[in-house]
């Protein structure tokens, strides 16, 4: 039986349902590298731990590719109202992911998010590069699921998903509380899972 498109959720992965943020921490940490004060207002990993963007952008490509990128933690209350939609309301969830193109790291990511939520959760995990953009593939996916929820912590990425079609929502960070878009702000999946559960689109 195919699922109808309005049982597709397409997210980010990174800051939305994994906590990338404190596995990389973690790791930085051992690698000698400590935060700045204020660290959670400020977006880019070049200003959170005072590194020139250069150097930033080679660590979290590193880490990216690295064997700890298989056990990032769930975000905030992902694992329980992720299972929720899935095993309750039959919905099944699209990633796009701007992880890398290493095909270890995206065993890796597959395999983590199969722990966690199940094994048939994700009806498909898109990998890009490290930082690349969205755009491409969010347009080609509008195609397939126009309507749909599109769920990112990055501003410019929640906007696009707006802008082609999809019911945007930005999940909440100390970085992009205060963003304004045609796009909805939520603090944790709890809030996700009520507005797709009362709209039940």
């Amino acid at each position: 039986m195919k699922l109808l498109k309005n049982k597709i959720i397409l997210t980010d992965i990174d800051g939305v349902v994994l906590d990338w943020e404190e596995g990389f921490l973690v790791w930085m940490q051992h690698m000698g590298h400590d935060l700045v004060d204020g660290y959670e207002y400020l977006y880019g990993v070049d200003k959170r731990f005072g590194l020139a963007k250069e150097v930033t952008d080679q660590l979290v490509r590193q880490f990216n590719a690295s064997a700890a990128i298989g056990f990032l933690p769930p975000l905030r209350d992902a694992q329980y109202y992720i299972k929720m939609l899935h095993e309750k309301h039959k919905y099944k969830f699209v990633a796009v992911t701007s992880l890398s193109l290493d095909p270890y790291a995206q065993k890796l990511r597959k395999r983590n998010l199969g722990k966690l939520f199940g094994k048939n959760t994700f009806e498909d995990v898109i990998c890009l590069d490290t930082g690349a953009d969205k755009d491409e593939v969010l347009i080609e996916l509008s195609e397939k699921y126009q309507g749909c929820y599109w769920i990112e912590d990055k501003i410019v990425n929640a906007q696009l998903g707006a802008a082609v079609g999809y019911d945007a929502l930005l999940m909440e960070h100390g970085h992009n509380m205060k963003a304004k878009g045609d796009f909805r702000i939520v603090k944790n999946w709890e809030g996700i899972y009520n507005l797709v559960t009362n709209g039940d689109k």
